[in-house]
């Protein structure tokens, strides 16, 4: 299996620091992409790529789907945000990760890496991800 684990990139960590990244409504828009076994990112991973994404499919197409923010919070010491969950319909899908990524800013630099433990499947259905509850202790991005 060629996904190790979930990542924030060390790119995207330098990118915060330098004002890359807008979280805040009407921001930039971000995508997340699926891909095969193949694929092979880290933490350091930069950018979007379309090696070893998975092919189009229902509603599913190359570059991934347009994710819903969350928006910015925090609580206590913790900033984050989240994404709404995601669906694809009418899709033949086989998933075991997937790319969040930038897609206003010029490279598409990644976001995070998600692992998904092992292949996620649709047939001529919906293939979704699910967002973790966005709170400072679950939301998908982090800064304690």
């Amino acid at each position: 299996m060629a996904f190790t684990g979930n990542y924030m990139p060390t790119s995207f960590k330098s990118e915060i620091l330098r004002g890359v990244h807008n979280f805040a409504t009407g921001g930039n828009t971000f995508k997340l992409a699926l891909y095969t076994n193949s694929a092979s990112f880290t933490a350091a991973t930069t950018a979007y790529t379309a090696s070893n994404e998975i092919g189009n499919s229902g509603s599913y197409s190359a570059g991934g789907g347009t994710l819903t923010k969350a928006g910015v919070a925090t609580s206590g010491t913790t900033a984050y945000t989240d994404f709404s969950d995601i669906s694809f319909t009418s899709a033949t899908i086989t998933a075991y990760g997937a790319l969040i990524y930038n897609d206003t800013e010029a490279g598409d630099p990644s976001v995070c890496v998600l692992d998904f433990s092992g292949a996620k499947t649709s047939t001529n259905g919906t293939f979704t991800v699910i967002f973790p509850t966005a709170d400072s202790t679950s939301a998908i991005i982090r800064i304690a």
